[in-house]
This record gives structure tokens, C-alpha cells and sequence, in this order.
């Protein structure tokens, strides 16, 4: 089979067809923000996944929907969207299959788009979820459609992803982002970048545990001895696991709640922790899950037993040679478009995290500059909106082809 024609795609002609499409994003943006699309609110994830559905048809895109049984609560979020476009270099020729991920949902009520509607103050936009992550999740369509346009095709497979319920934690939408995953070559996210125009290139991994404490119960005022005290060990074991925190780089322990007793005059039979880990590292996080199942073996009260229970874990998205080499490129594409960036951790997870976790090196914070996330503040600046979509277009078009770099 012979190698596709490739076309040009310079780097002054994708900022020019980025500025050209400035007026219809900022368009399509207030369209956008003006849908209630909170993680629990279907109907509005669903209107944001059936605009996102047309524009990917549109551009080319065979298009999944995949919907979600309800949650244990009954509560339900809206649909998931999985777009593949084949392109004409094939993976034994070189060509790379690249996934894009943004989510649809916000952290926003319903009526907060009616509230705090979409404004432009200047060159920069407000509005719920303009920065995190409607912004992005467009940013990302806009240089896919310019790719289409330019019959830039030298790729094995663009994989689209736009997921319901990042802001919740990705829980119905976790098993087909990591299948979608697999098998892929490298992944962008289309979060926006940080406040200083840097992408992330790590996130920290979070692991969530319940500490069980069983002592045994007893009168407080006749018979004390024959208790075991549950809360005393509970106190024995925050003092033990926040002093965890310093001994591992980028790791943070945190007790978070405590619960234990029900009666001041009995011995406390009973008692919970609940722990959150962050850490960049998998390897980190085995550490400290190690460490919290050593204090649990000696809680220091004797009777007392206690159950370690991993409730979660998002895996890091890690610093690796891979996503550095994805930096490398990126970066050359940034000062091709008139901008400098930096590459940043962040201890936030988000679908990336999963992204990695399957195996696949990660950039993210590839959609235009914002911040104030989750705040009636968010906002984002229109004005690194060509510069940004150029940026994604060009690394695209490098990461696609192998033989390139």
C-alpha cells in the first residue's frame, strides 16, 4: 500500500484558519453555556451531547452514543459520546491512533445558565463551565473540523471522546473510557490550560480508604476495663496517618472524617475513618497504602482491631519519557503559533488520569486559556482561543504520523 499524499499544514496557515473561526466559536460557546448541564441533570448533558453529535457528523465522525443505567440513588447522567474518524495512514505505515477527551457536564445548578448568563467583558468570556469545560470540549471540535478541512488524514484513527460526569468523578462513564482507551497511541485533554498558558502534563492519583475500628463495648462508669476503646484508636490512627504526610514527595494523607460512639457513658465500641491519598505516583500510592494497612495492624489499644477497605482509586497521570516527548512537540507547535508554554503538575484528577491509567501517555490543558473553575468567576480569555486551537491542530497532525519525529 502506498504512503497517503500528505498536505501542507503549516503552521502560519493553521493560525490563520483558527482566527478565521474566532466569531463562530465565541458563537457556538454561547450556545453552549446557555445549556444547565450539571452532572446530574440529563436532560442538559443530553442537549450539550446531541449539539456535540451534529458537529462531529458534520466533520466527518462515526458517532457512538452510549447511555447509562441509573445510579445505586437512582439519580442518572446523561449520555456519553465516542466519534471515530479512520484516517488514511495505517498503523503498520506509521499512522498513531490519538484520542481527544472533554467532558459535558459542569458543576452547576439548574437555572445558573439563565442566572449568570454568557458575557463577554472585553476579550474575556464568563459563564458556566466556559472555562471547565465547554471551552475545551469546543476548542477541540473547532481543530478537528480544520484537520477535515485541510484533508490533513496522515493518522491511523482520531478517537473523540465526550464524556456526562467528569465532575462527579467519571462514575458511570469510567469502564468506557478506559476501554476506549486502550489500544490507543496518545491521549489530549481538552481541559483548558492553566491561568499562565501552561499544559499539564501530570496529575496526582487518589486513592480513597475506610478504617473499620472494632473495640468492644462496656459501662464508662463501673466496668471500664472491660472495654476496648474504638474512638481512642481512632485518634491513635489520625495522629499516625497524618504524620505520614512529608515522608514521600508529591504525596498528601488526609483524614477527613471521623466518626465513632454513640453514648458518653460507653466505652466506644465502634469507630470509622474515612482517608483520602493523593500522589503522583502508582508507585506512591502502594507505599502509603502499605503504610495505612501497617498502622491499622497496631492501633495501639489492645482489643481493638481494625478492616482497611480501598473504596476508589483514580490512577496518576504520571510525568513519564512519553508525554515529555508529547511536551517536546507540543511546545514546538506553541512557538510555531506565537506562544511560550510550560508543562505543569497539578494535584486535580480529571478523564486523563483514567486515560493514563489505560496505558496511554497524556497531555492535557490543551483547550484555551481560563480559570476560576467552579466559581461564579470562571472565565476564559478569547484571545488565546486561534493560538490554542492552532496549537492542538499542529500536534495532532505530529503525534498522527510516526515517521515525522
Amino acid at each position: 500500500m502506498s504512503a497517503p499524499t500528505r498536505r501542507p499544514a503549516s503552521p502560519e496557515r493553521l493560525l490563520g484558519l483558527a482566527r478565521a473561526r474566532r466569531s463562530r466559536y465565541l458563537h457556538d460557546l454561547e450556545q453552549l453555556v446557555s445549556i444547565d448541564s450539571g452532572s446530574y441533570s440529563a436532560t442538559g448533558v443530553n442537549a450539550v451531547a446531541d449539539w456535540v453529535e451534529r458537529r462531529l457528523e458534520l466533520i466527518g465522525f462515526d458517532v457512538e452514543r452510549v447511555r447509562f443505567p441509573p445510579a445505586p440513588d437512582g439519580r442518572r447522567t446523561g449520555d456519553a459520546l465516542v466519534g471515530r474518524r479512520r484516517g488514511a495512514l495505517p498503523e503498520s505505515a506509521g499512522g498513531r491512533r490519538i484520542i481527544l477527551a472533554g467532558h459535558m457536564d459542569t458543576v452547576f445548578e439548574d437555572g445558573t445558565a439563565a442566572a449568570r448568563p454568557f458575557r463577554l467583558d472585553g476579550s474575556t468570556a464568563h459563564g458556566p463551565g466556559v472555562s471547565d469545560d465547554k471551552g475545551g470540549l469546543l476548542a477541540g471540535l473547532t481543530a478537528l473540523e480544520m484537520l477535515g478541512e485541510l484533508g490533513a488524514d496522515a493518522y491511523d484513527e482520531l478517537v473523540f471522546l465526550a464524556t456526562p460526569d467528569e465532575e462527579i468523578g467519571s462514575t458511570a462513564s469510567r469502564a468506557l473510557i478506559e476501554s476506549t482507551a486502550k489500544g490507543m497511541h496518545y491521549g489530549l485533554g481538552l481541559e483548558c490550560a492553566r491561568e499562565n498558558g501552561d499544559l499539564v502534563i501530570a496529575r496526582k492519583g487518589v486513592a480513597d480508604f475506610r478504617l473499620t475500628v472494632t473495640g468492644r463495648a462496656a459501662h464508662a462508669g463501673i466496668e471500664p476495663e472491660r472495654g476496648a476503646n474504638a474512638a481512642l484508636a481512632a485518634a491513635h490512627l489520625t495522629v499516625a496517618l497524618q504524620a505520614l504526610n512529608g515522608h514521600w514527595d508529591d504525596v498528601t494523607v488526609n483524614v477527613g472524617v471521623v466518626r465513632a460512639g454513640t453514648r458518653a457513658n460507653i466505652v466506644c465500641p465502634q469507630a470509622e475513618l474515612r482517608i483520602e491519598v493523593r500522589a503522583a505516583t502508582t508507585a506512591d500510592i502502594r507505599r502509603v497504602t502499605r503504610a495505612i494497612q501497617e498502622a491499622a495492624d497496631h492501633p495501639g489499644v489492645p482489643g481493638v482491631t481494625v478492616k482497611v477497605e480501598q473504596l476508589d482509586l483514580c490512577p496518576p497521570m504520571e510525568d513519564t519519557p512519553a508525554s515529555r516527548r508529547m511536551f517536546g512537540l507540543a511546545r514546538r507547535a506553541a512557538r510555531s503559533a506565537g506562544i511560550d508554554i510550560g508543562a505543569a503538575a497539578t494535584g486535580g484528577v480529571g478523564d486523563a488520569n483514567l486515560i493514563a491509567g489505560a496505558g496511554v501517555p497524556v497531555l492535557d490543558g490543551l483547550g484555551p486559556v481560563g480559570g476560576a473553575d467552579h466559581t461564579p468567576q470562571e472565565w476564559l480569555d478569547t484571545t488565546s482561543v486561534p493560538q490554542r486551537i492552532a496549537l492542538l491542530a499542529a500536534l495532532i497532525i505530529s503525534l498522527g504520523d510516526i515517521g515525522t519525529h
